[in-house]
């Protein structure tokens, strides 16, 4: 109950003030840069970060454990005792600053490189005004997009080094630390060094931009890629490639031309160049070792420079032996695998008119045994997995593929995947389909499209394949319309996290398909001549002198009877419950049931019976948590996705079944807890306002 309170607070929080937006960054651990520095500057005193600690565990915790060999001899050291005269950067950031150490990280400074290439980018996630001179007190930040927020986080300058030499990414230069700082910082928001380790550019991209990325399989290319290519990096777009690998002993195997697979190389520059009177595409392709270059066509030095002009020549950087080089589109495509592409503002690339992107973001949860469906293959849960309202009401302007329709980009991405790594933990395996909104349900995003819906149509469109990444992205062109994302995991019950986020060329609508929290509750009125005589006997024999019945009395009668049911599965009535239905049906205030009040229970309880027996689908005795959002709206409970994950968590059993004793106890509780309601905001505005007594009798009952 406390974490949901936190998290219903954070979310107010961000909505009221834009924490989080690019202009308000949240402070990562709550750690305030401004404050701490001023502390240390105070106290004249070094920042020690206790948050990430110069341990083994802050390292890693297998190749880079405390037990591991290739942390002997690691010492934590500030630069100040590894050179003279340290600088966070000289002369302005470059590429050159970037050399990867023993971390297998190559993904990550690829998207490092390419961010060099943009100050304005730069500047966004490495603030201006720090130094080793100026107000200096061990301490820096950095600024991360990190699933849907902006983050800022510090970090002190203490850094693993061997023999006094920088352990992982250090600059050419020797004496320039940004890089390594913020290497610390992006080590530091996914728990350890080693978390670093294998991935792709894209998500280094997304951290550092906030964009939104696209994948290409270079054998199956575009016709128009490269020009794609040239306008993304001419937009300030972030590109990396890579070469895939076999087995994992091919992993940064160097070719017989000195590429090297399954590395992250970043692309920098795409050019066309007259080669003896001939035009001839060009790719420069950076490899973060700051070494091992390419050696075939247009590489340092091959004669194919001699059929270029002198001075367009010099205007391409052509220099040696400094990690990047030059090669042709063609032999790109035949050498490398993979292209990723990071659309920044996003920048419209299919299109020759720059323009930006309508861009919407939701957070998410796969919850087991509330909204964790699985794919279409699973129909009995699929529903239950949220759902994304789009309405798409402009196709594009000037389409370039000469169709009308409506561009559509959607990213599916999971969140924490590296810090789960450290409790072996994997990705789960993830995708989407889109659906269009059938005519009954247009213009209301309201609605939470169940199985008679779903699974009676196919979907417009999908993505390509459900696979374990971060990330699954992909483009589409759809008709004006209005249309229904379902994101989910390939197999249900896959507890995680997401973030979807949808762009489109054009103004478009999207938001949570989800109902609204309400219930319509029709009690009959009954007086004593309504009573069946049978039902007044009976009552007089249960009740005994008093002729009323007590939540202990209630007890022993309801669990004597469903006990004689076979078709139905229970524990046992519990107490609260008990005591819970003679609170919402006790209208004297006496703390029991009289004769028309029982017989309202009992009116209550025959139909809750029905309505359970018609959703127990494998005639079990129980139902499934999946079930439940259908039973509660059958019952006149109108909930959505986080209720109903609230609802699970506390009246589903292990195996996410539900008996009828605690389906009981739900649709009684939620009937008080309506009624509650709707008694405090009697001008119907749906909002209550308690002081702390009021709360505290109120969530006591």
């Amino acid at each position: 109950m406390a974490s949901v309170a936190a998290a219903l607070a954070r979310r107010k929080a961000h909505e009221d003030d834009g924490a989080g937006s690019r202009s308000n960054a949240v402070p990562f651990n709550q750690q305030d840069f401004e404050s701490l520095r001023r502390e240390c500057l105070q106290n004249g005193s070094m920042f020690c970060d206790p948050t990430f600690p110069p341990t083994w565990d802050s390292l890693g915790y297998n190749q880079l454990g405390r037990y591991s060999s290739k942390t002997i001899g690691v010492e934590w050291k500030r630069p100040g005792e590894l050179c003279y005269d340290p600088q966070f950067i000289v002369d302005g950031a470059n590429r050159t600053d970037i050399c990867q150490g023993v971390l297998g990280d190559c993904w990550l400074l690829a998207a490092i490189s390419s961010l060099t290439l943009d100050p304005q980018i730069l500047s966004r996630v490495v603030p201006s005004g720090q130094s080793f001179t100026s107000q200096y007190a061990g301490i820096f930040h950095f600024q991360l997009w990190q699933y849907g927020e902006w983050v800022d986080v510090v970090v002190d300058d203490r850094l693993p080094t061997r023999d006094g030499k920088l352990l992982f990414v250090h600059s050419e230069e020797g004496r320039e630390f940004w890089s390594a700082l913020l290497e610390k910082a992006y080590a530091k928001v996914n728990s350890s060094y080693e978390a670093l380790t294998g991935g792709s550019s894209i998500e280094g991209f997304e951290d550092f931009t906030g964009g939104i990325s696209e994948s290409y399989e270079l054998r199956a290319a575009p016709p128009f890629l490269f020009h794609i290519m040239r306008k993304a990096l001419k937009l300030g777009s972030l590109l990396g490639c890579s070469i895939d690998i076999s087995s994992s002993r091919e992993t940064e195997n160097i070719t017989s031309q000195k590429l090297v697979k399954g590395h992250a190389y970043s692309i920098t520059a795409a050019r066309q160049v007259q080669h003896f009177g001939s035009p001839v595409e060009l790719l420069r392709i950076r490899n973060p070792w700051g070494q091992v270059e390419w050696t075939g066509a247009w590489s340092d030095g091959s004669r194919e420079w001699d059929g270029v002009d002198p001075e367009e020549k010099q205007q391409l950087d052509h220099r040696a032996e400094d990690g990047e080089f030059w090669m042709s589109y063609s032999d790109f495509l035949r050498q490398f695998s993979r292209l990723d592409i990071c659309n920044l503002t996003p920048d419209k690339l299919s299109s020759d008119e720059v323009g930006r992107w309508s861009c919407s973001e939701f957070e998410g949860l796969w919850r087991v045994g509330a909204t964790a469906g699985g794919c279409r293959n699973y129909a009995a849960t699929f529903c239950s997995n949220p759902q994304f309202f789009i309405r798409l009401d402009d196709v594009d302007d000037d389409p370039h593929d000469g169709e009308d329709g409506c561009t559509v980009l959607i990213g599916l991405m999971q969140k924490d995947a590296r810090r789960e790594r450290r409790f072996g933990r994997d990705l789960n395996t993830i995708g989407f389909a889109i659906y269009e909104v059938p005519d009954e349900y247009k213009g209301r995003s309201n609605v939470h499209l169940g199985p008679d819906v779903l699974l009676r149509s196919n979907a417009v469109a999908r993505s390509q394949s459900f696979i374990n990444l971060r990330e699954v992205c992909q483009r589409f062109k759809l008709p004006a319309g209005e249309f229904v994302i379902v994101p989910s995991t390939f197999e249900p019950h896959r507890k995680g996290s997401f973030i979807l986020r949808v762009f489109t060329e054009k103004e478009a609508t999207a938001s949570p398909m989800e109902e609204d929290v309400n219930a319509d509750i029709h009690e009959p009125e009954v007086g004593h001549n309504d009573v069946d005589p049978h039902f007044k006997r009976l009552f007089v024999h249960i009740a005994g002198n008093d002729s009323e019945i007590s939540a202990p009395e209630l007890q022993q009668i309801l669990d004597r009877v469903i006990s004689q049911r076979s078709d139905v599965k229970t524990e046992g009535f519990s107490l609260q419950t008990c005591r819970n239905i003679i609170s919402l049906m006790d209208m004297d205030s006496s703390s029991k049931l009289g004769l028309v009040e029982f017989h309202a229970v009992w009116t209550k309880i025959q139909r809750y019976l029905e309505i359970f027996k018609s959703h127990d689908s494998d005639g079990s005795g129980t139902m499934s948590s999946h079930e439940m959002r259908a039973a509660l709206s059958e019952a006149g409970f109108q909930v959505n996705s986080v209720v109903l994950q609230e609802i699970v968590g506390r009246y589903a059993d292990d195996s996410y079944a539900i008996d009828f004793d605690c389906f009981i106890g739900c649709l009684i509780r939620l009937e008080m807890l309506f009624r509650m309601f709707h008694t405090l905001d009697p001008k119907q505005r749906g909002t209550i306002q308690l002081d702390l007594q009021q709360w505290l009798c109120l969530a006591i009952n």
